[in-house]
């Protein structure tokens, strides 16, 4: 692979559960000065030696091989114990692997938990000069982009304020602007964006775009699919441990959702009103994703979503409906029949389509149900799941039109 800046090789990590040694100095000895008396360890249990397996030998990283090239952004997915955080903190040097080899060319700069790498007793300032010493900068080259950091971080007003007093989120944008902006060669970020907020989060999202565009490599974790599609040139997958998967982005992300999403059982979520007990809906998708993981989907294209159950008995009129949130604010509601008809005994489908540049990126949630034209008979969910649109903008979806609707320009008009 051309300009490889990150090569690992037959990686694996191990950890043990349960009792591994005696855990004091005394007790050390205690077992060394046994087993060269050929006599028995006074500290091995009753029952006898304990095997690998029933100390609970775990692999979190068995045998795990990729590169990674200049200026790529790479996309590490996978469900939750996977092994993700483990391979970071590995190429992060945090831990050690057991076995195996890494090669990576370059600073790297890391954000792996909240709050990682600051000290707590230190300012926001004082900590920025740490982490550049960590990297192997001078305080000179800290200084020269210490007003950069604390703007994209928006921490003018508490750079000076210990950390211990940095909310999650004032922490995340600290901790990002940091690693961003002190210009590693190799940046490495963990699910931590998740605290942020999505303004903050699309901040981050184009840092990471432009970071690589000046030739650095990023590593990205995320359970987010939307932001991992659009951000990521490429994906793998963590399985077990291991690279299940090693390819293109949409592909990669395509296959985990089909591979290791569980749909969301909306049987089971709670209803109210008069005809809870008579339809029960049975499945709910966004664009043909199940919404066991928040479905991401572009604002240029159309939203597709499809909701089936059960009727158990006659409905005479009858409409099912969906009503769209967000910020918890009712945005709409969209019925899936223009006049009432009757509701039949039966299986169903209603299905509604959100025209293409109608919503502006964010997060969108939803609620389900059935009514009658006047409210004799009807049934509503609790919030349901929703979808997220994604913060790709053009001439139709600009960034200056703040809300949730996207009204097209024409629907204003200057006289003068």
């Amino acid at each position: 692979m051309a300009n490889t800046v990150i090569k690992v090789e037959h990686l694996s990590k191990y950890y043990r559960l349960g009792l591994i040694g005696a855990g004091t100095l005394r007790e050390d000895v205690s077992r060394m000065m046994s087993r060269l008396r050929g006599k028995t360890d006074p500290l091995d249990p009753i029952h006898g030696h304990m095997t690998g397996r029933d100390q609970g030998e775990i692999w979190a990283l068995n045998d795990v091989n990729f590169e990674v090239s200049q200026g790529e952004i790479l996309g590490i997915i996978g469900k939750n114990g996977a092994g993700k955080s483990t391979l970071l903190k590995v190429l992060s040097r945090i831990t050690a692997p057991t076995s195996g080899r890494i090669k990576m060319k370059g600073r790297v700069g890391s954000l792996l938990e909240v709050g990682t790498g600051f000290h707590e007793e230190l300012t926001g300032r004082e900590n920025v000069y740490l982490n550049g010493a960590i990297l192997g900068m001078t305080r000179q080259e800290v200084s020269s982009k210490l007003d950069e950091i604390i703007e994209f971080a928006e921490m003018a007003q508490f750079i000076d304020t210990p950390v211990k007093r940095y909310s999650s989120g004032m922490r995340v944008r600290l901790a990002f602007s940091v690693a961003a902006h002190l210009e590693p060669e190799i940046l490495i970020i963990d699910e931590v964006l998740a605290v942020g907020d999505i303004e903050f989060q699309n901040k981050c999202i184009g840092k990471m775009e432009s970071v690589a565009g000046h030739g650095r490599t990023v590593l990205f974790v995320s359970h987010n699919m939307n932001i991992v599609q659009n951000l990521c040139t490429r994906g793998i997958i963590i399985d077990h441990g291991s690279v299940g998967f090693d390819g293109g982005i949409q592909e990669a992300t395509n296959l985990y959702m089909t591979n290791h999403g569980e749909a969301l059982d909306i049987s089971k979520e709670k209803f109210r009103g008069v005809i809870q007990n008579k339809i029960r809906f049975t499945h709910l998708t966004v664009n043909g994703h199940d919404l066991a993981a928040r479905v991401g989907v572009n604002p240029s294209q159309p939203i597709t979503i499809s909701l089936s159950g059960i009727n158990q008995a006659l409905i005479k009129d009858a409409e099912i409906f969906i009503a769209l949130f967000c910020d918890g604010y009712r945005l709409a509601t969209m019925f899936d029949q223009e006049t009432t008809t009757p509701l039949i005994e039966g299986e169903f489908t209603s299905t509604f389509v959100i025209p293409p540049n109608l919503l502006q990126p964010g997060q969108y949630a939803l609620k389900i149900g059935a009514q009658s034209p006047r409210l004799k008979e009807w049934m509503i969910s609790d919030f349901i799941g929703g979808f997220e649109v994604s913060a790709q903008w053009d001439a139709l979806v600009q960034e200056r039109k703040v809300g949730s609707i996207n009204i097209t320009n024409s629907a204003g008009k200057r006289t003068q």
